[in-house]
C-alpha cells in the first residue's frame, strides 16, 4: 500500500485537502463536531462493533448526489463494515415499493433485474450481450455478471414466449432500443415534451405538476401534448393542469383522460422493501365504482392496441402482436378477463420452457424454476426478473411466508417472506468471515464455514473458505475483479468523490476547485458564462434560468416530505383528518431571519426563486439555524412539497414548492437537485 499509484495512495492524496478547517469552511459545521461524529463512527472499525449508514433524499436529490452515496460505501468498506450483521448502506424509502420497482425497471436506462436498456449500436443479440457481460483475469473471481446471457435470454423468453426462438434471436429485435448517448431520465422526458417531441403522455400513479422539479415548466409541457392519461386514485394538479393557475383552457389542445385506478390495499399483488424483502399483500376490499387494478387496465389497453395492429398493420407491429400475455383464462378470441396475479409473479420467477436437464437433474416443460442458477441461455428458459427466480417456485409463493424463526438471531427472519436474491439477507456476506471462514465477529456470525458448508445466512456462493485457493471464489461476486471498487471508473464525474457547490448557491467560489463551482459535468439548460458557472443573459429558456450569488435570491431553500402528507398529498389531501393535521403550504425559518425580515410565526409571506413563486405560512423554528459558510453567514429555509393548487378545492392547501426548484440533476443519475437552492421570502 505505500506505492503512490496505489488505490489507497491516491484516495490519500485525493483527500488530504478536506482538512477539518476546510471542511468547516464548507459546511459551516464547527471542527470539533466533525471530529467527533468522525471518531465515532470510525470506532466502527473493528471486528466486535458495525455501524450502518441510512440515507434518503437528502443525500441523493443534489447534482453530486452519487458521489455522496459513493462516499459512505467507500468509507463503510475501508472500516469493514460491508456484508456483517448492522453494516451496509441502506436506502430510506419515501415509499414503500421503491426498491420493488426499480428491480422491475422504473428506470430508463435498466430492464428488469438491472439488465442494460439496450441501445441503437447494440444491432443484434450478441453484441448486445458482449457489450455487458464483463471478462476478469482474475482466476478466484466469480464474476457473476459472466452469467448475463442467461438472464438476457430468459427475459426475452418471458416477454414473447414461443415466439422468441433463436432464429429471431430470441425476439431481441422487438426491443425497443435508446439512440447512443440518448438520456431519457424524467427532466429530459419532461424538457423534450416542453419542446413538443411528445404527441401523447401517461401519468401512471403520478403527479408531475406537483412532484417533478420546476414544476412551472411541467405544467407548461404537459400543455404541448396531443393527449394526457391520467390514472389515479383522485383527479390531481396534472389532470387538471389545463384549468390550473396560469393557464387558459381555450389555448390547450391537450385532451385529458382520468381512469380511476385501485389503491394498494384494493389489489393483490408484492411490495419489495430496502431490505430486498419481497412480501406479499392481500387484497382488503374491492375497488369502489369503475375503479380497477393497473393490471386490469393495462389488460384492457393491450388488448385494444394488439387488435388495431391485427386489424391496420403498422410499420412494425410485431413487439405488441408477439407478445406473450397468458395472465388469466381467456374468452374465445384470446382475451385474458381476468388478470391472475399469481400468473404474473410466476412469469417473474420462471419456467422451463422445454425438458431440459440442468445440474444433472431433469425438469419437465411448464415447471417453475428453482432458482437463477438454473437459468440457460439457449432459450431453455424463461424469467420476467432473474433476481427474483426462486421467489415463486414449485414449493409455493415464498413472498406469502410469515414464519417468525430466526435461528441466527440477528434479525434474518429466513422464513418471512423471500428476499432477493436466493433469499440472501445480507449481500456479501462472505465478507464478514476471515480465508479460514470464521467470523470477525464471533457474537454475532452472519455465516461460518463448519469445514463442509456454509452455516447461517445463504451465503453469497457455496465455495471453500479463501485458504482453498484452488477453489475459492472472492466475496466480491458482482465485481469482474471479485473485490470491492474504492476506486470508482465508469462514473460521469471521475473515480472519487469531489464537492461542489450546488447549481444555485450563495458561494462565489469553489474553496476545493478554483475552475468550477459547480459539478463540471451535469448537464446544464441554460448557458453559462465565467469562470463560476454564472447564468449568461438570455442564456436559453425563461423557464430553465438559474440564479447564484444573487442578491434578488440570498436564501438556501430546501424541500422535504411530512409525515401527515403521502408524495404530493394526492392520496391524502382528501382525507379531512390528514388535511386537518397539515392543511396548507408551509415554508420554516430560523428565528434570526424571522426577526431581520419582521416575520412573525402564521405570517403569510412570499416565498419566490428565479423560476416562480409561491405564498406560504411561516413557521418560526428552532430546527433551523443559521450558520457560517465561508466566513459569510448563511440563511436557510424549507418547504414541503406536499400541496397543490387543485385540492382542497378553495386553493386554502397553496401550490407546490416544486414551482420554485431548478431544472439540473445529478450528473449520473439526472435525480432532480430539489435539495439545494436559492429563493427570498417576503412578507405578503
Amino acid at each position: 500500500l505505500t506505492d503512490p499509484f496505489t488505490v489507497f495512495q491516491l484516495l490519500k492524496k485525493h483527500t488530504s485537502r478536506y482538512t477539518l478547517e476546510m471542511v468547516e469552511k464548507i459546511t459551516g459545521t464547527p471542527k470539533e463536531k466533525i471530529l467527533q461524529v468522525y471518531k465515532t463512527y470510525a470506532s466502527t472499525g473493528r471486528p466486535d462493533r458495525s455501524a450502518t449508514i441510512m440515507y434518503a433524499m437528502g443525500w441523493t436529490q443534489h447534482t453530486v448526489g452519487t458521489q455522496i452515496i459513493r462516499a459512505m460505501a467507500m468509507i463503510q468498506l475501508l472500516l469493514g463494515n460491508i456484508g456483517v450483521s448492522g453494516g451496509g448502506v441502506n436506502a430510506l424509502r419515501g415509499e414503500s415499493n421503491v426498491q420493488g420497482s426499480t428491480d422491475h425497471c422504473l428506470l430508463f436506462h435498466i430492464l428488469p433485474g438491472y439488465l442494460k436498456t439496450p441501445r441503437a449500436s447494440d444491432v443484434d443479440l450478441k453484441t448486445y450481450n458482449d457489450h455487458y457481460t464483463p471478462k476478469t483475469k482474475e482466476p478466484n473471481s466469480a464474476n457473476w455478471w459472466s452469467n448475463y446471457p442467461k438472464y438476457s435470454v430468459s427475459l426475452l423468453k418471458a416477454h414473447y414466449g414461443d415466439a422468441a426462438t433463436k432464429d429471431n434471436d430470441f425476439g431481441y429485435q422487438y426491443l425497443p432500443k435508446l439512440d447512443d448517448g440518448q438520456n431519457a431520465s424524467w427532466i429530459m422526458l419532461f424538457h423534450e415534451m416542453f419542446k413538443g417531441k411528445f404527441k401523447g403522455f401517461f401519468a401512471w400513479g403520478q403527479n408531475p405538476a406537483c412532484s417533478g422539479t420546476n414544476a412551472g415548466k411541467v405544467r407548461k409541457a404537459l400543455a404541448k401534448l396531443d393527449w394526457m392519461v391520467n390514472v389515479n386514485l383522485f383527479d390531481n394538479e396534472t389532470g387538471s393542469f389545463w384549468k390550473g393557475p396560469g393557464m387558459n383552457p381555450e389555448e390547450i389542445k391537450t385532451e385529458v383522460f382520468q381512469l380511476p385506478c385501485a389503491a394498494s390495499c384494493e389489489k393483490e399483488g408484492s411490495i419489495t422493501n430496502s431490505g430486498r424483502w419481497a412480501q406479499w399483500r392481500y387484497k382488503a376490499v374491492d375497488p369502489p365504482g369503475e375503479a380497477l387494478p393497473d393490471s386490469e387496465i393495462i389488460n384492457e389497453l393491450f388488448w385494444r392496441v394488439k387488435k388495431l395492429y391485427e386489424k391496420e398493420g403498422g410499420a412494425y407491429p410485431d413487439p405488441v402482436v408477439k407478445l406473450s400475455w397468458d395472465y388469466g383464462p381467456k374468452n374465445p378470441e384470446g382475451k385474458v378477463t381476468k388478470i391472475d396475479t399469481h400468473l404474473i409473479a410466476k412469469e417473474i420467477n420462471g419456467y422451463f420452457m422445454e425438458d431440459k436437464v440442468v445440474k444433472g437433474k431433469l425438469f419437465k416443460k411448464g415447471t417453475l424454476v428453482p432458482s437463477f442458477a438454473y437459468l440457460q441461455a439457449d432459450g431453455s428458459t424463461s424469467s420476467g426478473n432473474w433476481l427474483y427466480c426462486q421467489s415463486y417456485n414449485e414449493k409455493g409463493n415464498m413472498m406469502a411466508r410469515r414464519s417468525k424463526k430466526d435461528p441466527t438471531g440477528l434479525g434474518l427472519y429466513p422464513e418471512w417472506s423471500w428476499c432477493w436474491p436466493v433469499n440472501r439477507r445480507i449481500i456479501y456476506n462472505r465478507a464478514s468471515v476471515d480465508e479460514y471462514g470464521r467470523p470477525r465477529n464471533p457474537k454475532r456470525p452472519v455465516i461460518y464455514w463448519n469445514g463442509k458448508k456454509w452455516v447461517g445466512d445463504v451465503p453469497d456462493g457455496g465455495w471453500p473458505p479463501l485458504v482453498n485457493k484452488e477453489k475459492t471464489k472472492l466475496a466480491f461476486i458482482m465485481k469482474p475483479s471479485g473485490v470491492a471498487h474504492i476506486f470508482g471508473p465508469g462514473r460521469a464525474d471521475g473515480p472519487f468523490p469531489e464537492h461542489y457547490e450546488p447549481l444555485e448557491c450563495p458561494i462565489q467560489e469553489n474553496p476545493l476547485s478554483k475552475k468550477h463551482r459547480v459539478n463540471p459535468t451535469v448537464k446544464l439548460f441554460y448557458e453559462v458564462e465565467g469562470g463560476h458557472e454564472r447564468p449568461k443573459e438570455k442564456g436559453g429558456l425563461p423557464e430553465d434560468v438559474f440564479a447564484t450569488c444573487d442578491t434578488r435570491y440570498p436564501y438556501v431553500a430546501t424541500t422535504y416530505r411530512v409525515t401527515e402528507h403521502w408524495q404530493t398529498g394526492v392520496l391524502t389531501r382528501h382525507l379531512p383528518w390528514q388535511l386537518e393535521m397539515q392543511p396548507q403550504i408551509f415554508v420554516e425559518l430560523s428565528h434570526e431571519l424571522a426577526k431581520e425580515k419582521g416575520i412573525s410565526p402564521g405570517d403569510k409571506v412570499i416565498v419566490s426563486s428565479a423560476r416562480g413563486k409561491i405564498w406560504a405560512i411561516a413557521i418560526v423554528t428552532n430546527r433551523f439555524k443559521p450558520f457560517k459558510v465561508m466566513n459569510t453567514t448563511v440563511h436557510q429555509v424549507g418547504l414541503p412539497w406536499c400541496f397543490g393548487w387543485q385540492y382542497p378545492e378553495d386553493g386554502s392547501g397553496g401550490d407546490s414548492s416544486n414551482l420554485l426548484t431548478p431544472t439540473v440533476g445529478d450528473a449520473n443519475t439526472m435525480i432532480p437537485e430539489t435539495k439545494a437552492f436559492m429563493v427570498n421570502v417576503e412578507k405578503a
